[in-house]
Order: structure tokens, then sequence, then C-alpha cells
């Protein structure tokens, strides 16, 4: 399984990607065959696992579950380096490109890099930009670190484009779990066409208009966690064509 390949030939094609997000805090593991019936009569194409915090180290034993349960991809998508598990197919390597708090943009991935050097797992590279959704989000919380208000466009872009030029695999814009608004679609527009890396979009998004019009304005992949766990029939409207 060569996940960064898949995903650089779904944006070739114009093929675009749904990640539903599991946090390993808010899941039930007796729950997990059910809900990926959900999952797989639905356009989603991967599977993120993780959280802000992991208080009762259940990661490895949720994505033992998930793993029983689907063949997509499942990509580690890690609060901290205790959350890193060689049970998955892939890493979001985070660094926390829009904050100045050293422990998230190096010192997590310095501690990370040993174990990740003896696993299997494939590593990808990820420029983490998080934005003013207004609410305050546990990433917030817990890296200490203030988003990028929406209207610093200039800042955001600036910000993203670094990341690809510091050799970012993946650009990532998070508006935080229950972000009250979603990135706004003209961000995604302008991030994506300063871009060469694919685009990662989440936060906020709560309706099939709203994924659509991240899809439109340029996220490849769009990221929902919340409003899956908040209402399962959303799934019903995401279903395969």
């Amino acid at each position: 399984m060569n996940i960064y390949q898949n995903i650089l030939s779904a944006k070739k094609e114009g093929k675009k990607l749904l990640a539903v997000l599991i946090d390993p805090e808010k899941i039930d593991i007796e729950n997990i065959p059910l809900f990926f019936e959900k999952v797989h009569q639905s356009i989603a194409t991967h599977i993120f696992v993780g959280g802000s915090t992991d208080k009762n180290n259940e990661t490895e034993n949720v994505v033992i579950a998930i793993k029983n349960n689907t063949t997509l991809p499942v990509i580690l998508f890690p609060g901290d380096v205790s959350q890193i598990t060689n049970k998955s197919d892939g890493i979001l390597f985070l660094s926390l490109l829009s904050g100045r708090n050293p422990e998230y943009l190096i010192d997590q991935q310095i501690k990370a890099a040993p174990i990740l050097q003896n696993s299997n797992l494939e590593i990808l590279s990820t420029g983490y930009v998080l934005i003013d959704g207004r609410k305050e989000t546990a990433t917030q919380k817990v890296s200490n670190t203030r988003p990028i208000p929406q209207n610093n466009l200039e800042l955001i872009l600036n910000t993203a484009m670094a990341g690809e030029l510091l050799g970012k695999k993946l650009i990532y814009l998070e508006a935080g779990s229950g972000a009250t608004v979603p990135v706004d679609a003209n961000i995604i527009s302008i991030v994506k066409n300063n871009l060469n890396i694919p685009l990662i979009v989440g936060g906020g998004i709560r309706s099939k208009k709203q994924l659509e019009n991240a899809f439109a304005a340029g996220a490849d992949i769009v990221v929902i966690g919340t409003a899956f766990e908040n209402d399962e029939t959303f799934f019903n409207q995401l279903k395969k064509q």
C-alpha cells in the first residue's frame, strides 16, 4: 500500500478524497463493526485515527479493531508521540507550522524519530496549519498555540507555502475539532492555487454542502470527524453513487 502515491494519483486525476477521523477517546470499540458498515457505504476513502489527547492509551486497540473491519488505508493523526502504533498503515508526521511552540514544531518529531525509524509505517510529512474556527479547540489548548485568523490570508498562504518549501508532502488546513465555522472557501482556493502538493482541509464541516464547497475550492482531501461522532446518519448523505 503506497498511500502517498495514491493521493498524488487522485490529485492528478481530479478525484476527491474523504477521510473519516476517529478519535480513540470518543469511540466505543464494540461499535466499530457497525460504524464501518456505514463507512463502507459512503464515499470515504481513508481513515484517520487520533486526537489531541489519548488519556486511556486506546489508540492501538482502536487501530487494531479498525483494521479488522476495513481495507481502507488507516493513517495515524497523532496528538503526540505516545499515540504512535505500528498497527496502522501510515502516519501524518505533523509539524504545527502555525504555532511557535517548539514542542509541536520539532520536539515531538525528535521523540518520534527513533520509533518511526524502526516501524513499517508510511510516513507522510505534513505541514499543519491551525485556522481560527471561532471556537477554542483541543489542539489549541494542548499545543498552547493560537490559530491564524481567517482574515489574515497572507499569513495563512505564506505558512502553507513555507511548508511546501521545507519539503512537506502535504499541507493540512485545520479549523479544529468542533469548529463553529470551517475554513473559508476563498482561503482553500488561494492556498491550493499556490501549492504543488496535495491539500487537506478539516474542521467544522457538518453538511454535504460544506463538503462539496471545500472540494470545489480545491481541497484534495477533506477530513470529517465530529459530524459523524454526533450523527452517524450523516453517512446517508454521503453514500456512493
